[in-house]
């Protein structure tokens, strides 16, 4: 396996942050297809960590591990000092509401008002928060957040696509999680837009202090956004520091993201 790039050059480093959350040697095949063959991946404290791939790469199925949705085959996965896989139902839920999850579709119930969508994470996670009575504060802290108050008692469908997702940011922050996972935040969304998320996850970043892992292929987003960035491929982390050493190697495989 290639060696990564030195992340020397990064702003994180573990001299002076330890990691939230770490990925060990995570292997995972279906049939005699190999997805991930020993992927290894850590995320510091405050930092935003961006990872690229290919389609049919591993992203996916790499953070469907990372939250159970899915069991390795090996590997081991620690999130803020716990094993995901020794976990239990009840535990896996509770360190659950330490990670937002901000889906590629935006993921909004279409039956529910931006109001409802919102109250939904309180109400099932009720051992975080306890019995909210009144949880129309804690809605509109997180609506001011991304800045769409006024849509509170709108449907998703009565809201553009750039606002739908702003709406599920809204609502993976509504548990004050302290990392956030990003599947292709700017996938779909015009230019302009594109720009307003990512200056959004910037804003978040810092006055949340969140700590975020960053699925996209989008380059421009990894350039604005990115304090390192890993590169999957082959199902390893092939190579990994900042973008701007990455953009700098003379390596093939990586050059080809950066084209």
């Amino acid at each position: 396996m290639k060696e990564a790039v030195n992340i020397s050059n990064s702003s994180i480093s573990s001299d002076t942050h330890q990691p939230i959350l770490e990925i060990r040697d995570l292997k995972k095949s279906f049939g005699n297809k190999a997805v991930l063959n020993g992927f290894n991946l850590k995320l510091y404290e405050g930092e935003n960590l961006v990872i690229m791939g290919r389609s049919g790469a591993g992203k996916s199925v790499m953070v469907k591990c990372l939250v159970g949705l899915m069991l390795p085959d090996s590997g081991s996965i620690n999130v803020m000092g716990q094993d995901i896989n020794a976990l239990n139902r009840m535990d896996l839920d509770k360190l659950r509401t330490e990670i937002g999850f901000l889906f590629q579709g935006s993921a909004l119930y279409d039956s529910m008002t931006v109001r409802e969508n919102l109250e939904f994470p309180l109400r099932r996670h009720k051992h975080k928060f306890g019995n909210i009575t009144d949880t129309e504060p804690l809605v509109l802290e997180a609506l001011e957040r991304v800045g769409l108050v006024n849509t509170i008692d709108l449907m998703p469908n009565e809201l553009s696509g750039g606002m739908q997702r702003r709406v599920a940011l809204a609502r993976a922050l509504i548990l004050k999680p302290k990392i956030i996972l990003y599947d292709e935040p700017t996938s779909g969304l015009d230019p302009i837009t594109s720009k307003e998320i990512i200056e959004l996850m910037r804003r978040v970043q810092k006055q949340y202090k969140t700590s975020s892992l960053i699925i996209t292929h989008d380059v421009d987003c990894a350039r604005v956004v990115s304090e390192r960035m890993i590169l999957l491929v082959d199902g390893v982390n092939y190579a990994e520091g900042t973008f701007q050493a990455l953009r700098a190697s003379e390596d093939d495989k990586v050059k080809a993201f950066f084209k």
